[in-house]
């Protein structure tokens, strides 16, 4: 057999298309061929016939119990987690959620996480230079009045005071009268400003209205996003080189995408709803994937086959919104009367079920535990008969 060029030649194509195996392999068989360049047809072949076998052989067998093995799967390391622990992403100021508490948050699909967090790539010269880096940083961090300078009432003139500092001012990029024009379109009052002094007061005199006017001022928000309390910053070693990274304590992922120098592509957060509201539910199941694969990871744990937590994802995502695997979601919207009854508050689903006079199939394995009847998969899936009559020559069926 005489050498072929190095393109992938029809014969090789030939080969490799007879194959059982699903276009994404096929193109990785052709990869692989183009890259080796001195590949044979008959290279190609033994490539493509073991890459079929072990494809095959990865494959589920008809009527294999895949629920219970995945539930086994990962409900058996999980009682190996850490009841409540804190991981510090990045850099030891922000802390998150992970062990036990962070995979009942997955399964649960709680709607806010307990520590919300994103990791924020940057692109361009954003990536690269720390004063770009920190423009992004003050676009994303809610910036208070007390981080630009200091408050004081006086109590004689009925007067809320502030002091703004000069040096925060041009780090962060906003001016004084840009402060004073916030304050008016938030609490309805007007200011006099002279430098980095600015000053107002409630329309009549009262203390009370003073201390509340204070209370209000300290709750705005005057560059930044609200939901994001703190970011912090660091140069990471990358697939594409160094590049500046921002961690922050709390989360709104699309805003964060809108802003200019954030990459969006590689730009996530951990809850799981923003992900499904601004890139779909295909990205909140890949989400789900990588969120419990690193959660049990990060326990040691990290040789769960990643098809059972793929298998979760999918009954959680199937309908095209984000169900909780428990009796608000996935289990409290079975059809079988025994099998949500076997899950939680027992008696009102009997109650309910026998008032609207439903009926069990007994299909799923839970109901069938629970009458003593064979599941209906591997050998309890398969029936045999005996045949009453006998054909010419032939035993019965």
């Amino acid at each position: 057999m005489t050498n072929v060029d190095y393109d992938v030649t029809d014969d090789m194509i030939a080969v490799v298309e007879d194959t059982d195996l699903p276009r994404r392999l096929k193109d990785e068989v052709y990869e692989t061929l183009e890259d080796r360049g001195d590949a044979t047809v008959q290279d190609a072949d033994e490539l493509a016939r073991a890459v079929e076998s072990r494809y095959l052989d990865t494959r589920v067998d008809p009527l294999d119990p895949v629920g219970t093995v995945s539930a086994q799967s990962i409900g058996e390391p999980g009682t190996q987690l850490t009841m409540n622990t804190f991981h510090y992403a990045g850099v030891a100021e922000i802390d998150v959620t992970q062990g036990l508490p962070r995979l009942i948050e997955l399964v649960d699909a709680r709607k806010t996480p307990d520590t919300p967090m994103m990791t924020v790539y940057l692109e361009d010269e954003y990536a690269a230079e720390r004063e770009k880096a920190h423009e992004v940083v003050w676009n994303i961090e809610a910036t208070k009045i007390l981080a630009l300078g200091d408050v004081s009432t006086n109590v004689a003139d009925m007067r809320v005071q502030i002091s703004l500092n000069e040096d925060t001012l041009r780090e962060r990029m906003i001016t004084p009268e840009e402060v004073a024009e916030i304050i008016e379109d938030n609490l309805g009052v007007s200011t006099v400003q002279q430098g980095t002094e600015i000053q107002f007061g409630p329309e009549e005199p009262s203390y009370r209205d003073l201390l509340q006017l204070v209370e209000e001022l300290r709750d705005i928000t005057f560059k930044g996003i609200e939901e994001v309390s703190r970011v912090v910053i660091r140069r990471e070693e990358l697939d594409v080189g160094e590049q500046f990274v921002l961690y922050t304590e709390g989360s709104a992922f699309g805003d964060v995408l809108e802003i200019e120098g954030v990459d969006a592509s590689r730009t996530t957060c951990n809850n799981i709803h923003e992900i499904h509201r601004n890139l779909g539910i295909e990205a909140a199941r890949e989400a789900i994937i990588e969120e419990t694969n690193n959660t049990l990871a990060e326990q040691g744990l990290d040789d769960v086959n990643v098809r059972h937590l793929m298998l979760v994802a999918d009954m959680m995502t199937n309908r095209g919104e984000i169900e909780s695997i428990g009796r608000h979601g996935i289990s409290g919207s079975k059809e079988s009367v025994l099998a949500r009854a076997a899950f939680e508050v027992t008696v009102n689903h009997l109650l309910n079920a026998a008032i609207h006079g439903e009926t069990d199939e007994l299909d799923g394995v839970t109901e069938n535990v629970i009458v003593g009847k064979p599941i209906k998969l591997g050998t309890g899936d398969v029936d045999l008969r005996m045949g009453s009559t006998k054909s010419s020559g032939s035993q019965a069926d």
